[in-house]
């Protein structure tokens, strides 16, 4: 990356962008809906269970014009995903302003490990315990999705909820390779504690991306 990318990238103006498409959302409060997904390239909270770990070097994944992308993906749809990697790694106010401008409802899906930036209409926070939200992104979120990996992860889960507003949705969300072990110990979770509910990455079953 050249000095005159750096700087773009820092302003918003480019963003290393690992792949667009349109597909249905799968997860959370939004599953079925149609939406177009742009997914920023970049993270360093290091999932182990990551199923996006090709995302994590921005310098893999080539750097794209802000407004030209806002504009390809509200050609297809007015509700766009942000996802990553980590999509508040970047400065979003550009891609975010245009996609309003275009009469967009923005989503975006992250770790809140860094400062927010850009106009959300819609938060899911999914934090990790590799590297814990701001403070600030907590009463802001939207969703709060916990992915289940272990049983510690449950606790982890309550921990979280604890930070968010009233109004926040609650889901847990089985790690792919160990649905079968903890979707049951999900479910009995739920039953006990009914202000959570379950997300299952429906995409999947389905074969889209």
């Amino acid at each position: 990356m050249n000095k005159e990318e750096d700087i773009l990238l820092k302003e918003g103006k480019m963003l290393p962008v690992m792949e667009h498409f349109y597909t249905l959302q799968g997860e959370g409060a939004h599953t079925g809906k149609a939406a177009y997904f742009i997914r920023l390239g970049g993270c360093d909270v290091g999932c182990h269970w990551c199923d996006v770990k090709e995302s994590w070097d921005p310098e893999l994944h080539p750097l794209m014009n802000a407004e030209e992308i806002a504009e390809t993906a509200a050609r297809h749809c007015k509700t766009i995903v942000l996802t990553g990697g980590e999509p508040l790694m970047w400065n979003l106010d550009i891609l975010t302003s245009r996609l309003k401008e275009l009469g967009c409802t923005v989503h975006i899906e992250t770790s809140g490990a860094y400062p927010m930036s850009g106009q959300l209409d819609w938060i899911t926070l999914s934090p990790k315990k590799t590297g814990l939200p701001k403070e600030e992104i907590y009463q802001k979120a939207n969703e709060l999705k916990v992915i289940i990996f272990n049983q510690h992860d449950f606790t982890f889960a309550q921990e979280q909820a604890a930070k968010v507003s009233e109004n926040c949705k609650l889901y847990l969300q089985s790690e792919w390779s160990k649905r079968n072990d903890m979707y049951p110990k999900i479910t009995d979770f739920i039953l006990e504690n009914p202000e959570w509910q379950a997300s299952v990455q429906t995409h999947k079953y389905l074969n889209i991306p």
